[in-house]
Order: structure tokens, then sequence, then C-alpha cells
């Protein structure tokens, strides 16, 4: 049973309502939701607080100040914002476990703070999350286990009641998965993992040739061929990586490795060709409506494109960074398997998928994209796997990943001023939820 703490205090938050400015006073109350994961509660001070709830989570980042809870709380809804019991290390993720942190936030909702409706938000890398934990308390635990999955959930079906299912979720520029962005980050021209800067390289696979199309200093423009291939190459690498993880599992699992030495590192995992270039899933691919800055409303259906400003500074950090995994957290939450990164995804391959699990989900779906980053195919992409009756796709003008004006973006592509994302994001996902709940 989740508990409250006894520490509870009000604050105020000014927040804009059209052109004026109003007081939000909000009642938070620190919320111990077991096994190290810690939720934030807030709700309106003054007034009726809605029967309905969101819960915001993450995989590693905290979001217990996160924006949704505390926009949606002053728009007079109750939020729980969670930092899960991985804390902040990427490296200590066990990610299917996560689900057991989200029930514990949902209950804490419905059963003592009495919401009758709790809506997940998926930001980011809590797409995966959210989703994957939805999928799993409408399907019971035949949805995360099978043969095709490089890792399994530990659970009988015991864990989860009817009642721990979600009635909404509300993904804002949320991953396709965890594992997706780990796969189009890798450097495809790497052919040898024990030297991964040389000489073992593939010269026709450089991202950062401008014999390619790289721009050093601005938009890169890569041929078709160019982007296939690379997309090829990195499923390549993955599948790789994924064996070699697969092999240390097993042996630790014999005895022959000791289980403390489970740390993987993966080199040149920062060349994401959508970074460099604004071509590279740059739009929908079918007409679809924009959230408009100016006025809060919403276009006649239409082809949107990033405008995203593109990033050749990450060769640096693909020259230096690397990811700092252990066997447990590449495989459960960093690895899927493919063909091709962009086009030919085995989706349901790992449980950190968002678009496999939007494939198993029935309740009202709501998508928001960020034209402001490189998430609008897959956005799209989401919202077209859905199972729901009732969902939605929208892209957010001007928005940056993080939910704010992304003025970087009208400076360099000439558009914008940006200036109402965050007003106009949650006046609408508030409105969506109080048209469904």
């Amino acid at each position: 049973m989740t508990k409250a703490w006894i520490s509870s205090f009000f604050f105020s938050v000014m927040i804009a309502l059209g052109t004026a400015e109003a007081v939000a006073q909000t009642t938070v109350v620190e919320v111990d939701l077991g096994d190290g994961a810690l939720g934030r509660y807030r709700a309106p001070a003054v007034g009726p607080v809605s029967h309905i709830a969101f819960l915001a989570i993450h995989r590693t980042a905290d979001y217990r100040n996160h924006q949704s809870a505390v926009e949606l709380a002053n728009r007079g809804f109750g939020t729980l914002g969670i930092r899960t019991r991985f804390g902040n290390s990427e490296a200590a993720v066990n990610f299917e476990l996560i689900a057991l942190d989200i029930r514990n936030g949902v209950r804490f909702l419905k059963n003592v703070k009495g919401h009758s409706r709790v809506i997940l938000v998926g930001r980011s890398g809590g797409g995966p999350s959210t989703s994957y934990y939805q999928a799993l308390a409408e399907n019971g635990p035949s949805y995360c286990k099978g043969r095709n999955k490089i890792t399994e959930c530990p659970f009988t079906g015991a864990e989860f009641l009817p009642t721990d299912r979600a009635d909404g979720i509300v993904f804002t520029d949320a991953h396709p998965g965890i594992g997706i962005n780990q796969l189009r980050s890798l450097n495809a021209s790497v052919l040898n993992e024990d030297k991964p800067f040389g000489p073992a390289l593939n010269p026709t696979l450089n991202p950062f040739d401008p014999e390619h199309g790289f721009n050093a200093s601005g938009d890169s423009v890569y041929s078709q061929h160019f982007v296939d291939t690379y997309a090829r190459g990195q499923s390549r690498r993955m599948n790789g990586l994924i064996q070699n993880a697969l092999q240390i599992k097993q042996k630790m699992e014999l005895g022959l490795i000791d289980p403390a030495n489970d740390a993987f590192v993966i080199p040149r995992a920062s060349a994401r060709l959508v970074q460099l270039s604004t071509g590279v899933q740059c739009c929908t691919l079918n007409p679809t409506r924009l959230l408009q800055d100016s006025t809060g409303t919403l276009s006649a259906p239409q082809i949107i494109r990033t405008v995203r400003v593109p990033d050749p500074g990450i060769k640096e950090d693909d020259d230096t960074n690397t990811e700092d995994l252990t066997i447990t957290s590449f495989l459960t939450a960093n690895a899927i398997r493919s063909n091709h990164s962009l086009d030919d995804i085995d989706w349901c391959s790992s449980n950190n998928s968002t678009v496999c699990a939007v494939r198993a989900i029935s309740v009202p779906t709501l998508v928001l994209a960020h034209q402001g980053h490189y998430f609008i195919r897959d956005g799209e992409q989401i919202y077209e796997e859905s199972a729901s009756a009732d969902k939605e796709f929208v892209v957010v003008e001007g928005a940056t990943h993080a939910g704010g004006n992304c003025t970087a973006c009208a400076a360099y592509h000439g558009t914008g001023p940006y200036r109402n994302v965050l007003l106009n994001t949650w006046n609408y996902v508030a409105n969506w939820a109080k048209a469904r709940f």
C-alpha cells in the first residue's frame, strides 16, 4: 500500500490564461511509492478538484516537478509526478519492473486520493514506460512474454487488478522506444566493437563525411541511397550487440562470468541522422492538424514539416562519448531487433516499444508531436498503430522536445515567433480529458 508522507505544503504558481495572469494555489504532498520510487501529488488548494487525475513518469528522469504535473494541477486536476526506483541511473534500469511503480501510482490516485479516472502522461521516454504499463494492465503478462522477446517480464498476472488500468493515455513527443533511439544513434560505420575508432571502419557509411552530404556548419543533405544503406548498417550493428549481450547473460547464468562484471559499454552512439539532417524523417506522411501557436486552435489537415535545427556538433559527441550501460539495462530498455532502423523494425521484440504497446491498448489516446524536434513521424506512427477507437494526433507548432517555445527554430527557419507552446499544449490536453471523462 502506498502512503503519503505527512509533509504537505502550499505554494502559488503564476500561469498565463489568455492575456490575463492568474494565481493557482496548489496542495503538494510527497508520496512514498515503495522500492525507492517517489511521487509528488498536486491538486488545487481552493475550489473543487477534478475526479480526473494525471500520472507522469519517465524511466530515469525525475518527473515529480514535470511540466505536465504542474500545469494540469493549475487547471483543476490531481496530478502525480514520479521518480522511478531507478533514480536517474540508466545503468540501474531493469525496465520491466517499472510497471510496479506505475501501478502503485495509479492505486494511490484511485484508492488514497479518490480519483475515479486516471490518465497516463507519456512525455519523451515516458512514452514507452506508460504504454508498456497500460498494455500489460489491459492484456496481462502474455503481452510482455514470448519467444520473440529479447527479455520477458517477471509477472504472473497476480500483481495487477482490473482496477489498476488507466483510463486514458496522452503522449507528448514520446519516444517510439528507447531501443529505437539507441538503434538510430549508432554509428553504422563501426564494424568491430573492440576497435570502434579504427582501423576497422566502413568509410562508405561515415555520416560525418562531406562526400556523403555532411555539413559541419548547417543542414546535412544525404541521398536516399545513403540513408537506406546507413539504416541497414545500424541494424546490423544493433543485432550484433544484442547477440553479444545475450551470450554474456547466458554465461552469467551458467556461472562462467561473475554477474558483478555486467558493464556493457557502447562507443560511437551519437550519430543519429535526424539530428544532422532536417530532410530525414522530416514530415508527416499524411495530412494532419497543427496546434497553431498564435491562436491555440487547430489548422486544416496538412503535411507538417519539422522546424528543428540541425546539430552537426554531435560529431564531437560521437568521437568521445560512450553509452555506459549494464547487460540488464541494455537488453531490457536499450535494445531492439530490426533490418532497417527507420522502416523495418521488429517492434515487439522489446517491451520498451511504444509502437508495439499501442497495438494492445484500447483506452482513449491523444498523441502530440512537437514540431521543433524529430519525433513527428514517430508520433504519427504511434497514432496509426494505436488500437484505440478514440485516438487523435496533433502536432504542436514551434514546440521544443521539452515543451517550450523553440526560439532557435524560429531564428533558423525564419518562422514563428513561437510564444504560447506551454499554454496551448496543456489547455488542449485539459479540454481533451474533460470532453471524455
